[in-house]
Formats: structure tokens, sequence, C-alpha cells
């Protein structure tokens, strides 16, 4: 008996295998590297130089041909596959600055505070906060039945991920929506700056608070760089550590070894 094999499911199956072994090797592959600052409020307040020290990333389950560091500074993420990687070590109350712009229209990303930066089961994102990174067009692009997702989208979500719960500023849903449209698009450099203190998370995007969550159940935790599809590039990442609060082991992600 002759058997014809469909040119489409042989491309299909093979397409299949690639990429389950990208992702089982993206999961094995070990490497770090620095890109960004830590310093102390402490530092600042008193004047004190030289407190400055580079925030090294470790990858949880993405690979190393994902993650450039340029001479210039900018971090570059390709997209894929998708998966995080995080900060050595864990941020409690802090604030946060980063720069980010996409290079594809429709482009998804974001950065995860307070997270555990250990996907569960069949996950690849982690737990934590989601402060959204979307380029524009991702609504024109993720339309159904001719109704087009809420331009709320694309302009920094915030919300609760993997079983973190938070109290939305400006509900949509359980997410938190920016009051203002303030994102820009592909090519663009947007500007975020994130307070994050004692369960409470405001949203500065390009200059003007417009977005929050309260009464995460998550206090404590890693952040975590999302590779989501698209390539997007990250630059004058700073974070500021500020004291700390009364954190319960509860509200604490749990330690993971490097």
């Amino acid at each position: 008996m002759k058997i014809v094999v469909n040119s489409r499911i042989i491309h299909l199956l093979t397409s299949i295998v690639l990429l389950t072994s990208y992702y089982i090797n993206a999961q094995k592959e070990n490497f770090e590297f620095e890109f960004g600052t830590v310093d102390a409020w402490d530092n600042i307040i008193s004047g004190e130089s030289g407190g400055e020290t580079p925030i090294k990333w470790i990858n949880v389950n993405t690979v190393k041909e994902g993650w450039t560091v340029r001479a210039d500074g900018v971090l570059v993420n390709l997209g894929h596959p998708i998966g995080v990687v995080r900060s050595e070590k864990q941020y409690e109350n802090f604030i946060l600055h980063v720069e980010w712009k996409h290079m594809e229209a429709g482009g998804n990303s974001g950065v995860f505070a307070w997270s555990g930066a250990d996907p569960k089961g069949d996950a690849v994102l982690p737990d934590g906060v989601e402060i959204q990174m979307l380029e524009l067009d991702w609504v024109n692009l993720h339309e159904k039945d001719g109704v087009k997702p809420p331009i709320a989208y694309v302009h920094g979500e915030v919300w609760g991920v993997g079983g973190v719960v938070t109290v939305p500023d400006n509900p949509r849903g359980e997410r938190s929506k920016s009051i203002e449209n303030r994102c820009k698009g592909k090519g663009e450099w947007n500007t975020y700056d994130v307070v994050c203190v004692d369960g409470v998370i405001k949203l500065s995007v390009n200059g003007k608070f417009v977005n929050g969550i309260s009464k995460s159940t998550q206090k404590k935790g890693y952040l975590c760089l999302e590779s989501e599809g698209a390539e997007i590039h990250f630059r004058n990442f700073k974070v500021i550590e500020l004291p700390p609060g009364v954190t319960s082991v509860e509200q604490t992600a749990p330690l993971l070894n490097k």
C-alpha cells in the first residue's frame, strides 16, 4: 500500500519538534549578564558617590542568544522563546526607572515586580505583579469578530499574575488600566518610573503617574524581564532601594538558588 504524506503535515511536525527542543534547551541553559544598576536611598540622601552596583540577571527559561547588552548600554531582547530572566537578588521597597522601545508592530513584553521567578506547571511566565509593555498596534492586530481589544491594553496595565492578587486603582476586571494614554509606538523610547512600596505600586508613563495597584499579596521578590515574541530594547535600568517594611514570610517569594 502506497502512503502519501502531505508536505504541510511534515512541515508542521518538524516545527513542533524544533520548537519543543528549543524550549527544553531554554529551560536547561545557564547564563547570566549584567545590566542596569542598583543604589540605596541612604546613599543618595547622604550624597555618597560610588554606591551604584550592577544588577546581575540570571536565566530562568530563555536562551543566551536572546539577550545582548550592546556597547552603548542598551539591552536587546529578541523575544524568543517566551520566558524571563530574573534579578540575582530580591527587592521589597524600591523605585525603578526603565526606558524601553518595541521594534515590531504589536510587540509584547513587560517587567515583573515581587516575582517568585519560577514558572509553575506548563506556564512559561512567573508570578508577581506585571507592569506591561505593549506596542500600540497590538490592539489592531488582535481584532476579533470586528472588535478590537480595549486601547487600555497598550498604555501600561498593571496587575497580579500567577496567583498574586492585587487591588486595581483603575479597574478593568482584575487589571488596572492607565487613566491617560501616554505610550509611544514602534521605534520610540518610552519611560516608566515605578514606585513599589509595601504592596502598593504606582506607575508613571512618560512623565506622569497614571496607574497603580495596592494590597498585593506578594510584597517582596525578584525582578523579571520578559521575552514575549517580539524584539524589544531596554536602557537606563536603575533601581533605588528604599527602607524595608513589615513583610511576612507569606508575603515574600521563596528564595531561589543561583
